[in-house]
C-alpha cells in the first residue's frame, strides 16, 4: 500500500512538473515570434482605428467636444451620452486630446507611425531607417500644425491648440512676415536635408553670367590696346614704310597667338603636336618674319599665314582646393547605394550555454590532490599550484621546487591522465612568457559557448579591426577576436565531426554582424553541396559570382578553377589601381578614393574585403590536383595588400593536401581534434590537436603562440534567420560580379565554320558593334544566354574578325567601327557562302 501511495504520488507531481513546463515553454513561444506577430497586428488595427475616429472628427467635432467638456467625469460610463464619432466615445476622446488639442490635420503622422512599426515588427521588412522616418514624421506634424494655424486661425480644429498657440506666439514676436520666412526657411531646410536638391540651375546662371561679363571685359582691352598701338604707326608713315609694314604685320601676328592661346582648343591631339613649335614660332613674332629663303620656290614674305596653338596644361588640383570638394559635396560613402540596410540584431542568435560555468570547488582540490600525488610519486615536488577556470578546460599551473628538470614533468603526461581518468590532458612546459608550467584538464561538466554572448561582448563590439572574427573564448573565458585581414589566410582543419563546420559558419556570422554588404563580399566553394547553401539568401548583398553563374555558391569541381582564375585577374586589375594611386594596400586605396582624391572616370572605384572559403579542400586536390593549387598559391602570396582573404577547411590534414606550398603561405592555422599526432603536426607543426577533447575543443596558432579556444556554437537555424533577415531587405540588382576569365592555354578558335554559327550569331554581332565592347557578360546581359553559349559565340565574333582575340584583364578590341560597316559585312558574307 505505501508503494502504491509513493506511486500515486510521484505521477501527481509529474503531471504538475509537466504542466508547468508546458505553461513555461507555450509562454516562451508566445514571447518571442507569436508574441512578435501579435504585437504588430495589434499596432496595425489601433492605426486604423484612430485613422478612422480623426476622419470622422472633422465632422463631428463640434458636438462630440460640447459633450466632452460638459461631461468630463461620467463620459465614459454614462450610456445616455451619445456621440457621433465613428469610433464611438474612444474615438472621440482620443481625436479630441491629440487632434484638437494636439496637432490638428499634422496628428495624422501618428496612425501613419503606428502602420509603419505594425508593418516592421509583422513583417520584419526594414526597408526605412527607424530614425530617419520618426524625424520625417516629427517635422511634418509640428510644420503642418503651425502652419495651418497660421493661415486658418478661425477654424482651430485644422491646426490644433499647439499649432494656434505656437502661431499666436510666433505673430507677437516676429510678425506676420517673421512667420512666413521661418516656416518657408524650415520647409527649404527639410527638402534640402532629405532629398539634396543640387541646384544645378543656379550654377548654370552663375557661369553663364561670369562668362558673359569675361568677354565684355576682354572686348574693350583689344580694342584699348587697338588705338594705343594705331597712333606710333601713323606717326611714322612716310619717315620708314618698311619698318611700319614689319610693326603691323607684328602686330596681327601677336594678336592671333593672344586669340589662339585663350582659346578652347577643339583638338587636343593636334594642339599637342603643335605645342613642340611654340617656342620657335613665338620667337618670330618677337623678331619678325624669318627672310625667306630664295632656293624655296614656296616661300613667300609677303602673304606668309602664321599661327600658334598652346596646349592646355592638364588641371591639378591642390590639397586646399580638394578639401573644398570634400566639403562641398561630402566624402564618398559607399554604404550610400544600400543606406537603409540594418545589420541582424543580437535577439535572432540563441543562448544555448548557461551563465555561470559549471565547476565545483571539489572538482578542483580532487584534481589538484591527484596532480600533486601523481609527481610526488616520482619524486617531483611542487611549491606553487593555481588553477583557471575555462569553459570546457580548466588550467593548473604548477611552479615547480627548484633543481626539477621540466622534461621529467613533460614524459607524466599519460601518467597524469591515467590518475585524473579524463581524456585530453594537455601539457604546456613552459607556459610562454609566465615561466610556469600548465595542465590542461577537461571539466566534467563543460559549458557550451553561445555565438550570442560571443558577439554580444563588448571585445567584439567596439573592434577596431578591418575584418574581426569571433572565434570563441580562452582557457581564462575570455571572449577571443581576431583579425582576418592580418592573418591574412586561415587555415582549418580536424577530423570528421569535430566542429569544424560550425567553425566556418562563426566566422561568416561575425562578419556579417560587422560588416555593410559594400565592404565584403564572400567567394563560397563548397564541393559538398550542403553546408554553404543557406547563404544563397543572401546572394544580392555580400556574395560574388562568375559572369553566367545561375547560382552564387560553387558547387560544381569544374567551376573551381575558373573562379579562382578569376580572382587572380580581379587581383590584377587591383594591384594596377594601387600603382596608379601611388599607395600600396587596400586600405589606403580606400582612404584616399573616399577623400575624393581618386577619379573613377580613370578607372578607380571602392574597393570591398573578399573572402574566400572552401569548405573541402581535399576533394578539390584529388579531383582538379595542380589546376587548383597553383592559383590559391598564387593567391596566398600576393592577394593580401589588395584585401583578397582565403579561408580553407579539409578533414584530410595529410601532407598530400595540405602541401608545403600551401603551408608556407597560411600563416594562422586552426586545429580541431584529430586522430594522430602525425595529423596534429602536419597542421600546427607541433603536437597537441590529437589530445583536445572535440566538439569545438581547438588550438589556433598565429605562427610563434599556440591558444586553446572554445569554438562558439552557432545552429543552423539561427544562421538560417540571420540570412532571412538580411535577405528579406533591399539589396544589390545582383550579386558581386567577378572579371571574365577565358583560358589562354585553350584551343585557337580560328577555322570555325560559318555553317556551324550559333542562330543568335548576327545579333550577338551588332550588340557587340553597337556598345563597342567585346565581352561575354554583354552578351549574357543582353541576350540572356549563359555563360558557355555567350563565351562560343565570343569565339565564333572572333574567328570572323569582328572581335580581337583575348588580352589578358583587358576587354577585347571590336574590329568594326559602326553598324552600317557590320551590316555591308554580314551581306557579302552571305553572299560569298551563296
Amino acid at each position: 500500500m505505501a508503494r502504491k501511495k509513493t506511486s500515486t504520488t510521484s505521477r501527481k507531481t509529474k503531471r504538475k512538473k509537466k504542466s508547468s513546463l508546458d505553461l513555461k515553454s507555450t509562454f516562451a513561444k508566445f514571447k518571442g515570434q507569436k508574441g512578435r506577430r501579435v504585437f504588430g497586428l495589434g499596432l496595425l488595427v489601433f492605426g486604423l482605428l484612430v485613422t478612422i475616429s480623426y476622419v470622422s472628427y472633422l465632422s463631428t467635432w463640434e458636438s462630440d467636444q460640447s459633450l466632452l467638456l460638459s461631461q468630463s467625469g461620467q463620459y465614459a460610463f454614462d450610456r445616455t451620452i451619445e456621440v457621433e464619432n465613428a469610433i464611438g466615445k474612444l474615438g472621440a476622446f482620443i481625436a479630441h486630446k491629440t487632434f484638437y488639442m494636439g496637432f490638428g490635420l499634422g496628428s495624422f503622422a501618428l496612425p501613419f507611425l503606428m502602420f509603419f512599426f505594425g508593418l516592421r515588427v509583422l513583417a520584419k521588412r526594414y526597408v526605412l531607417p527607424v530614425w530617419q522616418v520618426l524625424g520625417v514624421s516629427t517635422f511634418i506634424m509640428v510644420w503642418a500644425s503651425i502652419s495651418l494655424a497660421y493661415i486658418f486661425p478661425d477654424v482651430p480644429v485644422l491646426g490644433g491648440v499647439v499649432g494656434y498657440e505656437s502661431s499666436a506666439w510666433g505673430l507677437n514676436l516676429l510678425g506676420s512676415l517673421g512667420v512666413s520666412a521661418v516656416l518657408f526657411i524650415g520647409l527649404a531646410s527639410f527638402i534640402i536635408v532629405l532629398f539634396n536638391p543640387q541646384f544645378e540651375w543656379v550654377h548654370s546662371l552663375a557661369d553663364r553670367i561670369g562668362q558673359r561679363l569675361a568677354t565684355i571685359g576682354e572686348s574693350e582691352e583689344v580694342s584699348s590696346e587697338r588705338e594705343m598701338e594705331e597712333a606710333p604707326v601713323a606717326s611714322v608713315e612716310h619717315e620708314a614704310p618698311v619698318s611700319m609694314e614689319l610693326s603691323q604685320s607684328q602686330l596681327e601676328v601677336e594678336e592671333d597667338v593672344i586669340d589662339q592661346i585663350f582659346s578652347d582648343n577643339d583638338d587636343p591631339v593636334e594642339s599637342s603636336m603643335e605645342s613642340s613649335e611654340m617656342e620657335t614660332e613665338v620667337s618670330q613674332v618677337i623678331e619678325g618674319p624669318a627672310p625667306a629663303d630664295p632656293t624655296d620656290p614656296s616661300s613667300d614674305s609677303s602673304d606668309e599665314e602664321f599661327s600658334v596653338e598652346v596646349a592646355a596644361e592638364e588641371v591639378v588640383l591642390s590639397e586646399e582646393e580638394i578639401n573644398e570638394k570634400v566639403k562641398e559635396f561630402g566624402e564618398y560613402d559607399p554604404k550610400l547605394d544600400l543606406s537603409s540596410f540594418e545589420a541582424p540584431g543580437i535577439d535572432l542568435l540563441v543562448d544555448h550555454g548557461g551563465s555561470k560555468i559549471n565547476v565545483s570547488k571539489e572538482e578542483l582540490e580532487a584534481n589538484k590532490n591527484r596532480i600533486v600525488e601523481t609527481l610526488a610519486n616520482y619524486k617531483i615536488g611542487i611549491a606553487k599550484i593555481k588553477a583557471t577556470i575555462g569553459p570546457t578546460v580548466t588550467l593548473y599551473e604548477l611552479v615547480p621546487e627548484a633543481g626539477v628538470r621540466i622534461s621529467k614533468i613533460k614524459n607524466l603526461e599519460d601518467d597524469i591522465a591515467l590518475s585524473l581518468a579524463a581524456l585530453g590532458i594537455r601539457i604546456i612546459a613552459p607556459i610562454p612568457g609566465r615561466g610556469t608550467i600548465g595542465i590542461e584538464v577537461p571539466n566534467s561538466n563543460p559549458d557550451t559557448v553561445s555565438m550570442k554572448t560571443v558577439i554580444a561582448s563588448d571585445k567584439f563590439q567596439n573592434s577596431d579591426h578591418a575584418l574581426p572574427v569571433a572565434l570563441g573564448k580562452t582557457i581564462s573565458n575570455e571572449t577571443f577576436v581576431t583579425d582576418l585581414a592580418k592573418m591574412p589566410h586561415l587555415l582549418m582543419a580536424g577530423a570528421t565531426g569535430q566542429g569544424k563546420s560550425v567553425g566556418l559558419n562563426a566566422i561568416l556570422v561575425s562578419l556579417l554582424y560587422k560588416k555593410h554588404p559594400s565592404q565584403i563580399k564572400f567567394v563560397l566553394v563548397d564541393p559538398k553541396k550542403v553546408e554553404l547553401t543557406l547563404f544563397n539568401k543572401i546572394e544580392r548583398h555580400y556574395l560574388a559570382k562568375l559572369p553566367g553563374d545561375s547560382e552564387a555558391i560553387i558547387t560544381d569541381t569544374s567551376q573551381v578553377v575558373t573562379t579562382l582564375n578569376s580572382l587572380c585577374v580581379e587581383m590584377d586589375q587591383r594591384y594596377d589601381l594601387l600603382k596608379a594611386a601611388q599607395v600600396r594596400n587596400i586600405k589606403e586605396y580606400n582612404a584616399k578614393f573616399v577623400k575624393r582624391k581618386l577619379n573613377p572616370e580613370e578607372g578607380h572605384r571602392y574597393m570591398p574585403y573578399i573572402v574566400l572559403v572552401v569548405d573541402e579542400f581535399a576533394d578539390l586536390i584529388m579531383t582538379a590536383g595542380k589546376e587548383v593549387e597553383g592559383p590559391i598559391a598564387r593567391l596566398a602570396q600576393l592577394a593580401r595588400a589588395i584585401g583578397i582573404h582565403l579561408i580553407i577547411a579539409t578533414q584530410r590534414p595529410s601532407v598530400n593536401i595540405i602541401t608545403g606550398t600551401i603551408k608556407a603561405n597560411f600563416p594562422a592555422r586552426i586545429a580541431f581534434r584529430v586522430t594522430s599526432k602525425i595529423d596534429s603536426r602536419t597542421i600546427l607543426d607541433a603536437g597537441g590537436a590529437d589530445q583536445l577533447i572535440g566538439r569545438g575543443d581547438m588550438l589556433f596558432s598565429t605562427g610563434s603562440d599556440l591558444i586553446r579556444l572554445q569554438c562558439a556554437f552557432v545552429d543552423t537555424p539561427e544562421v538560417e534567420e540571420i540570412c532571412e533577415f538580411i535577405g528579406s531587405q533591399r539589396g544589390y540588382p545582383e550579386a558581386f560580379l567577378l572579371p571574365e576569365y577565358v583560358d589562354e592555354n585553350a584551343s585557337e578558335v580560328g577555322g570555325l565554320d560559318a555553317e556551324d554559327r550559333d542562330v543568335l550569331f548576327e545579333e550577338a554581332a551588332r550588340v557587340i558593334v553597337m556598345h563597342q565592347q567585346g565581352s561575354t557578360s554583354l552578351l549574357q546581359r543582353k541576350l540572356k544566354l549563359g555563360y558557355n553559349r555567350a563565351g562560343r559565340l565570343v569565339d565564333q565574333l572572333e574567328a570572323a574578325g569582328i572581335i580581337g582575340p583575348f588580352e589578358g584583364s583587358k576587354a577585347r578590341k571590336v574590329l568594326i567601327p559602326d553598324e552600317y560597316t557590320l551590316e555591308q559585312y554580314l551581306t557579302q558574307e552571305k553572299q560569298s557562302v551563296e
